[in-house]
Order: C-alpha cells, then sequence, then structure tokens
C-alpha cells in the first residue's frame, strides 16, 4: 500500500546536504535522529500556523542544535547552547550567509532550551523551540497529526531515547556544571549529581560586593546631582 502520510520535504540544497554530513559525522545516532525529527516536527507546526519561514535555515539550526554536547564541539565554559550556535554561525559564515540570516540561526539555536521567549521572536527561533518541546518533552503531542508523527519515528526512531537522551545530554555539560546556572539544565545536573547544588539567585544578590545605601543621608535634595 503507498504511504500517504505528507511528511516535510528536508531542503535539497548543498548547505543542507553538508550540515547533514556534519552532523552525521560527528554527532551520535540518538541526536542525529532527534535533531532530524525536530526539523521535521518543526516543519510540519510552521505550515500548519501558516508561517513563513526559511526551510534551509530552520533544517541547518535544528541540525547543529545538539553539536555543543559534542566534546569536538565543546567549550571548557559556555552553554552548551551557545557551543552549538557557534558551530552553526561559524558553518554558515563559511558558505558567505548573510550575517542577519547567521544572527537568527544563530539565536534559534542559542534560544532553544530557554522557556517562553522563543514564541515571540521571528519563525525560524519559535519553530526549533516548538519542535525540541515535542520531540523532547512531548509538548503539543495530541495536537500533533498521529499518521505523520507515526511515520517520522519509523524514519527516525526513538529507540530508548528517554533514558539514553538524558544520559548523553548530561554528558555533554557534566565538565562544566556552571554553565547550567539559570537554565533548564540545572536540574539535569543536580538529577545525576545528587550533592550538587545550583547557585541561588537569592544568595547571590546577597552576597553581592555592591553595598546598599545608607538611608536618606545619601539622598541628594531635590534629586539633583552635583558635579564634583
Amino acid at each position: 500500500m503507498p504511504n500517504l502520510v505528507d511528511v516535510p520535504v528536508i531542503p535539497d540544497s548543498l548547505l543542507a546536504k553538508e550540515a547533514t554530513d556534519i552532523v552525521r559525522e560527528h554527532s551520535t545516532e540518538l541526536l542525529f535522529n532527534h535533531s532530524i525529527r525536530v526539523y521535521l516536527f518543526a516543519a510540519e507546526q510552521g505550515r500548519h500556523q501558516k508561517l513563513c519561514f526559511d526551510h534551509e535555515l530552520l533544517y541547518v539550526a535544528a541540525a547543529f542544535h545538539d553539536l555543543g554536547l559534542i566534546k569536538k564541539f565543546s567549550s571548557p565554559n559556555e552553554r552548551f547552547e551557545v557551543d552549538s550556535a557557534n558551530a552553526a554561525r561559524q558553518f554558515l559564515t563559511a558558505h558567505n550567509i548573510a550575517e542577519d540570516q547567521v544572527r537568527a540561526v544563530w539565536e534559534a539555536i542559542a534560544l532553544h532550551t530557554t522557556p517562553g521567549i522563543p514564541r515571540y521572536m521571528r519563525p525560524e527561533v519559535a519553530l526549533l523551540n516548538s519542535g525540541v518541546l515535542l520531540d523532547v518533552l512531548g509538548v503539543g503531542f495530541d495536537q500533533f497529526p498521529v499518521r505523520l508523527r507515526e511515520e517520522i519515528v519509523s524514519r527516525y526512531p526513538r529507540k530508548n531515547f528517554k533514558r539514553d537522551f538524558m544520559n548523553e545530554y548530561y554528558a555533554g555539560f557534566a565538565h562544566k556544571p556552571s554553565s547550567t546556572y539559570g537554565t533548564v539544565n540545572a536540574a539535569v545536573y543536580e538529577r545525576f549529581n545528587p550533592g550538587y547544588k545550583s547557585p541561588n539567585a537569592c544568595d547571590l544578590i546577597a552576597a553581592s560586593p555592591f553595598p546598599d545605601s545608607d538611608s536618606e543621608a545619601d539622598h541628594h535634595e531635590g534629586g539633583q546631582s552635583c558635579a564634583p
């Protein structure tokens, strides 16, 4: 019986093919399949929402979004999302892609784990985030077409995805816990390291070397400031 499910098409361009080759060469099978699913989910979400977006840029963003978890692309202290975004920037710049397009991909990748912000940004940023949320957390699972979802997963399987993704995800920033502060990654680090506690913003504010003003004595009369 012929396949009647209309699966989004991966861009057939040299840029997309080279991006695929890089991810296939350096990433793991689990992260490769995840990245392709993210693009396919995101592209369908964009079609359903009737958004105008650049398929090629979205594909590169999806392909590179987790490369910062791989040792070759991981820095000593930057967030893994920034490492991934920087790898994409280097790749796109080498292909003479316009700076505004490079910036769009960089922002999409850098913000793909940040809650509450991407959906207010340009479509490529919003869609990468929504594709990741669907594949990792199941956000929008019931709203996504069942047959299409099943076809995508049959082509790019989720074998032991929940368990193995968490292990590979944590391993990507296990050497730099400070990079997880203020992100969802802090909770992941704490889960794998029960003795580790992420810094608390309240404690950091209280420990700031910047002293409080002494009360009214530090306020100038009339709210005016005078040059010395």
